[in-house]
């Protein structure tokens, strides 16, 4: 068997279905691939829904995140290729061949795809541009060192070699990016295939949004912990984004530091400025690519900008006082 498809779903009721038909409907031959869903100690009716599916392994485990039911599923699978995606994703119909297509190389050891959606809300709106302007980066890459699982595919073999995903990532918080930063490091050619398509919907609400960058930022200090290097460049971070995030906690202290000081005024004036000015590349894409978001991109990324900073501060305090704790028990 080539591939062996995993997906964990922990209270996915509404969409596992979806997931399972377009996994069931592919370019490829059915033979040549299976499909293993990990119950992630769902509280829904999830595990009754994969049960109607004869065709689909399921495995359960009590409820330990994402990434210890990957490594579950990987233990399990009976495939030469590892692919990944999620419950709340829609495989387009020759996702299975072109994410795998690439291993044809021997020296290929990972494959990242893409996103897209069909939602008309300007918030999804704005999320798929945002994804769409970092496949622009990462086109630009004969290999990657960034792979999320949403769309993913990896050799077994190297997948056990290196021990899976990092179980002490909970929730979606980043344990697939760290497993290919991990990867990079040892040399591993991994490749970004945009052809390799899922349908997602995105969030859709500022506030949906602004939490999910939040939680982004907080969890990226312990990535950035384990592989530092990494903060100075990877293939999907823009630097104009890590420039934005210093300029916006800029703004926020000085802003809050004007309303005391009229010294602070000229200051948060000047980082305003800055800001918008950071803003310009990725607007002037978005307008050729939608009108609406273009408009409204230079608010939406600062707001972004905002809760990745507060959320890079927040793990960073919380990682220091765990380092204090520890040090003041010794």
């Amino acid at each position: 068997m080539k591939a062996s498809v995993i997906i964990p779903a922990y209270n996915a009721s509404g969409s596992i279905e979806a997931c399972l038909n377009a996994l069931l409907h592919q370019t490829v031959p059915r033979s040549d691939y299976e499909i293993i869903v990990v119950d992630d100690g769902a509280t829904d009716r999830t595990r009754e829904i994969i049960e109607e599916y004869p065709d689909v392994r399921l495995l359960s485990q009590p409820n330990r995140g994402p990434a210890a039911a990957r490594n579950l599923g990987v233990s399990h699978a009976k495939g030469e290729l590892a692919l990944f995606t999620d419950a709340d994703c829609v495989p387009s119909d020759n996702w299975i061949e072109a994410i795998t297509e690439p291993f044809a190389d021997p020296e290929i050891a990972g494959a990242k795809g893409a996103y897209r959606t069909g939602q008309k809300e300007l918030m999804a709106r704005f999320v798929q541009i945002e994804y769409e302007s970092k496949y622009d980066k990462m086109s630009k890459d004969r290999y990657i060192d960034f792979v999320d699982t949403y769309s993913a595919a990896y050799r077994k073999t190297v997948f056990a070699n290196d021990h899976g995903f990092d179980p002490v990532f909970p929730m979606a918080s980043g344990e697939d990016v760290e497993f290919s930063y991990r990867l990079a490091r040892e040399g591993h050619k991994m490749v970004f295939v945009p052809g390799a398509v899922v349908y997602h919907r995105h969030v859709d609400s500022i506030l949906r949004y602004w939490c999910r960058k939040y939680h982004v930022g907080y969890w990226r200090v312990m990535m950035y912990r384990k592989h530092p290097q990494k903060m100075i460049d990877d293939s999907h971070t823009p630097q104009l984004l890590k420039v934005q995030v210093g300029l916006s906690l800029l703004l926020l202290v000085v802003g809050i530091g004007s309303i005391f000081w009229k010294e602070f005024v000229n200051l948060a004036l000047v980082a305003l400025v800055l800001f918008f000015a950071s803003t310009v590349p990725f607007s002037l894409k978005a307008i050729k690519r939608d009108l609406g978001v273009g408009l409204i991109s230079p608010l939406l990324l600062l707001l972004r900008a905002l809760a990745l900073g507060l959320g890079l501060v927040k793990g960073a305090w919380d990682l220091l006082c765990c380092k204090g704790k520890r040090n003041g028990h010794r």
